[in-house]
């Protein structure tokens, strides 16, 4: 494969995934796609052995088809995809993340889809994983992604950028440590350039669903602090936002609801009043059943402190990168 017939290059991020980076890399292994027309190249830093022992093992590795980087832990994501999209060979760079499983068809999709649009960022459409959907619908703090294209987010787990525009972008923001907003911050300047987003909703993938602690859940929010550098830097993206000001609706109701609490014994209805515009925002749907209600009303006082530790994370955030945002 000499590059003359290579259309794409599936450019992925893992951190010690090695389950997850095996089912993606089996994913790919039955596109029908012709192999001559694509490639992928993994960018990692890992600390197992198990995910460098996987890519220099794996069937697409020994085929030529799969290369890959290997950095010491610490490396957020902007820098590893910047990584292995300027070692790829072909013209358009599709994003994906080691946590998707797309089905057989994605990339001959793909290639159709930036043949359509030439110059353009394509992005696809995300959905939970089929194969873990009972996982989410019984871990209470399970977590995975959907995305309907095009959203302003332009979500690296399904999107696909003409190489030369990445190169004129000067590719994603390594100032950003964490995962927190990279991907959309590069659609914005990518735009900026000229290019439009498009949507592909033929473009499918699947996202996997992980069944986290509360505990985890509360720390990982920390990393959320970060998009406030992302609004200063595109005070456009208020626009998605509830008043401008909140990342997420339920935040904006979070105040009244625990002034609410506080008032709970002196003051019962007046307490009810102020909780109840964020419960209703908050809550999730298991249905509207007794058994659903019941259930998604157990569940409202972790979802509360998800959204305190959140919103200390916004003001954390706003704090450092001198914008509101909560």
């Amino acid at each position: 494969m000499e590059g003359l017939g290579l259309k794409l290059s599936v450019v992925v991020s893992s951190h010690d995934r090695p389950l997850r980076l095996r089912w993606l890399l089996n994913a790919l292994e039955e596109q029908t796609l012709d192999r001559g027309a694509w490639e992928v190249v993994v960018a990692h830093d890992s600390s197992d052995s198990q995910t460098e022992e996987l890519l220099r093992a794996h069937p697409l590795a020994t085929a030529g088809v799969l290369r890959h980087l290997t950095f010491e832990p610490g490396p957020g994501p902007a820098a590893k995809r910047n990584a292995a999209w300027r070692l790829a060979r072909a013209e358009t760079i599709v994003f994906t993340d080691d946590d998707c499983r797309p089905p057989a068809d994605w990339l001959a999709n793909a290639l159709a889809a930036v043949e359509r649009h030439p110059g353009a960022i394509v992005q696809g459409t995300t959905r939970v994983d089929p194969d873990e959907l009972a996982v989410r619908h019984h871990a209470p703090h399970a977590r995975s992604q959907e995305v309907t294209p095009p959203t302003a987010f332009a979500q690296t787990c399904n999107i696909a950028y003409p190489r030369a525009l990445l190169e004129q972008a000067g590719g994603f923001d390594e100032a950003l440590p964490l995962a927190a907003g990279e991907d959309t911050d590069l659609a914005i300047r990518a735009q900026s350039l000229g290019a439009q987003l498009v949507a592909a909703p033929e473009v499918l993938t699947y996202h996997a669903v992980e069944a986290v602690t509360l505990p985890a859940r509360l720390r990982e929010t920390w990393r959320w602090q970060h998009l406030a550098y992302i609004v200063r830097r595109h005070p456009q993206l208020r626009e998605q936002m509830p008043l401008r000001l909140f990342w997420k609706p339920s935040h904006a109701y979070l105040i009244p609801a625990l002034a609410g609490l506080g008032l709970a014994r002196r003051h019962p209805l007046l307490a009810a009043l102020l909780v109840l515009p964020w419960a209703l925002v908050a809550r999730p749907s298991y249905g509207s059943g007794p058994r659903g209600l019941a259930r998604a009303a157990s569940e409202l006082p972790a979802r509360m402190a998800v959204d305190v530790a959140e919103t200390a994370a916004m003001v954390r955030g706003s704090v450092r990168h001198r914008t509101p945002m909560l």
